[in-house]
C-alpha cells in the first residue's frame, strides 16, 4: 500500500520507496562506474541517481550531509555515498557504497601506473603525457573558478580566500593550520556580523523540498541507528582505529621506521587527517612532499598522476594511489618492484580511504541530530572559500611546473625562471583553458584532445 505525500507545492505523490539492499548495491556500482569528472560531477550524478530519480533521499538532508562532508577531511563525494549508504542500510550499507565508489578507478589507476613505471620514458608515453598536463592545468584553474563562483558570495568570502592563498604560497603556513583558524572565524562570525557568514555554503536553506524515502522512514521513527548512544563513539573508535592504524603499525614493526613502507604509512595517514578541501587542496602539500622531502618523484610527475587521475572513475584523490606506487616501485627493497609498487598502491589506499568510514560512522549521528545548525554552515562557508584559496596555490604551482623547464625557490617562494619557458606547454595550456572556460567543452574531451594535440607539437617541433 503506497502513502501519499505533499511537497511544498501542494501536490500531492506517491511516496518514495525504500531500496533493498540488493537494489542499492547494484546502484552503487553504477555510481562507482560511472562517477567521472571530479568531485562536483560526481556529486552531481548521485543527486541525480538518489534526489531526483529515485527519491531515495531528501533535498535538504542530502545537503546537509553533503556540507558535513565538505568539512571532513578526504573526498567528500566518496564520504557522502558512505553517509547515504549507512542513512539506508546501516553500517553495511555505508561500507558497500564507500568501497564500490572507490575500487573501479583504483583499479584502473594501478593499471595506469603500472604502464607509467614501466614505458613512461618512452617518447610516444612522453608526447602523451605533455597534452595531459596542459589539459590538468586548465582543470585546475576552472575547479578554482567553479568553487569561487560558490564559495565567494561577499568580500569577507574573498578576504579568506585572498588570506589563505598568501598564507600558504608565501608564508608556507602548514594547511591544517589554515582549515582551523578559517573554520574558527567562520564560527565567531555567525555570532558576530551573520550577514557575511551565515548561508554562505552549500544547503542554505532555498533549495526545494523535496522529500525521499529516508525523511519518511525517520519520520516513522524506523531509523533508530541515526541516534547517538553513550557507548557510540567509544565503539566505533574502537573498532576503526585498529582497522585504519592496524597495518600500518604491523609494516613499521616488520620493515623498520626507516623503510619506504613505514614512509608511505606514516605520511599518507597524516594526509588523511589534513586533506581538507579534497584532492585539489592538498596536492600541492603532497607533490612537494613526495618530490621534495622523500624523493619519490619527479616535478612534473605529479602533474602526470594528477592526469590519470581525471581519466579515471572515483575520487581524484587516487592520485595518491600513483605516488605510492612509484615510491615502492622505486625502492622495492628484495621484492620484484611491480610487487612492491602494487603493495605500496593498495597501503596508500587502504590509509588514505579506511579513515573515510571512521569519520562518518563515528560523526554522522551527531550530525544527524544538527541540522539546520547555522554555526555549523557559517565554519562550513569559511573552510570552503580558504580552499579557493589554496587551490588557487596549486594552479599555480602546476602552472610553473608545466610552462617553464626551470622554477627557483627565492624567500620560501617558487619563482619560474622566465628564460626557460616551454612556448608548446604554454599554447597547450592556453587552448586547453580555451576548450574549457570558453567553449565549455568536457573533461574527457579535452584531454584527449590535448594529448592529440601534445603529440602533434611534439612531433612537429623535432
Amino acid at each position: 500500500m503506497s502513502a501519499l505525500v505533499t511537497d511544498k507545492t501542494g501536490e500531492t505523490a506517491s511516496a518514495p520507496a525504500v531500496p533493498t539492499f540488493s537494489e542499492a548495491v547494484k546502484v552503487w556500482a553504477k555510481i562507482g562506474l560511472l562517477s567521472f569528472g571530479g568531485p562536483a560531477g560526481q556529486i552531481a550524478l548521485m543527486h541525480r541517481e538518489l534526489v531526483e530519480e529515485r527519491r531515495w533521499i531528501g533535498e535538504q538532508r542530502f545537503l546537509h550531509a553533503l556540507n558535513y562532508c565538505m568539512l571532513l577531511p578526504g573526498p567528500e563525494a566518496q564520504q557522502l555515498a558512505v553517509y547515504i549508504g549507512w542513512l539506508l542500510h546501516r553500517t553495511l550499507g555505508g561500507l558497500v557504497a564507500g568501497i564500490l565508489f572507490v575500487v573501479p578507478g583504483a583499479v584502473v589507476m594501478l593499471a595506469l601506473s603500472t604502464l607509467y613505471a614501466l614505458y613512461g620514458d618512452a617518447p610516444l608515453v612522453e608526447a602523451l603525457f605533455f597534452g595531459v598536463k596542459a589539459a590538468v592545468l586548465a582543470i585546475v584553474i576552472e575547479a578554482v573558478i567553479r568553487i569561487g563562483r560558490r564559495a565567494l558570495k561577499n568580500r569577507a568570502m574573498v578576504s579568506i580566500a585572498l588570506a589563505a592563498f598568501i598564507a600558504i604560497y608565501a608564508l608556507n603556513v602548514p594547511f591544517p593550520l589554515i582549515v582551523l583558524f578559517v573554520g574558527l572565524t567562520g564560527w565567531i562570525g555567525n555570532h558576530v556580523a551573520p550577514g557575511l557568514f551565515s548561508g554562505s555554503a552549500h544547503g542554505k536553506g532555498d533549495a526545494p523540498d523535496i522529500k525521499g524515502a529516508v525523511d519518511l522512514m525517520f519520520e516513522r521513527g524506523e531509523l533508530t541507528h541515526t541516534r547517538p548512544t553513550r557507548w557510540h563513539a567509544p565503539r566505533t573508535l574502537a573498532i576503526w582505529l585498529p582497522i585504519w592504524l592496524g597495518p600500518v603499525l604491523l609494516i613499521w614493526a616488520l620493515t623498520g621506521s626507516a623503510s619506504v613502507w613505514s614512509e608511505i604509512g606514516r605520511f599518507f595517514s597524516i594526509m588523511a587527517v589534513v586533506t581538507f578541501g579534497g584532492a585539489y587542496a592538498v596536492l600541492a602539500y603532497v607533490a612537494q612532499a613526495a618530490v621534495g622531502s622523500f624523493g619519490w618523484l619527479a616535478p612534473g610527475e605529479m602533474v602526470d598522476g594528477l592526469g590519470l587521475a581525471e581519466t579515471t572513475p572515483g575520487p581524484l584523490i587516487l592520485v595518491l594511489q600513483f605516488v605510492g606506487f612509484l615510491a615502492a616501485f622505486r625502492q622495492p627493497g628484495l621484492l620484484s618492484p611491480l610487487l612492491a609498487g602494487s603493495l605500496g598502491a593498495l597501503l596508500t589506499l587502504w590509509v588514505t580511504f579506511a579513515p573515510c568510514f571512521l569519520w562518518i560512522f563515528l560523526g554522522a549521528p551527531y550530525i544527524e541530530a544538527l541540522r539546520g545548525n547555522k554555526a555549523l554552515s557559517a565554519a562550513l562557508g569559511a573552510i570552503t572559500a580558504a580552499v579557493v584559496g589554496v587551490i588557487m596555490n596549486l594552479a599555480l604551482w602546476f602552472a610553473l611546473h608545466v610552462i617553464f623547464g626551470e622554477v627557483r625557490s627565492m624567500g620560501g617562494m617558487n619563482v619560474p625562471v622566465l628564460s626557460s619557458i616551454d612556448w608548446r606547454a604554454a599554447l597547450l595550456s592556453c587552448a586547453a583553458m580555451i576548450a574549457i572556460l570558453k567553449l565549455k567543452i568536457g573533461m574527457l574531451p579535452t584531454l584527449a584532445g590535448s594529448v592529440l594535440a601534445g603529440v602533434l607539437l611534439l612531433a612537429a617541433s623535432g
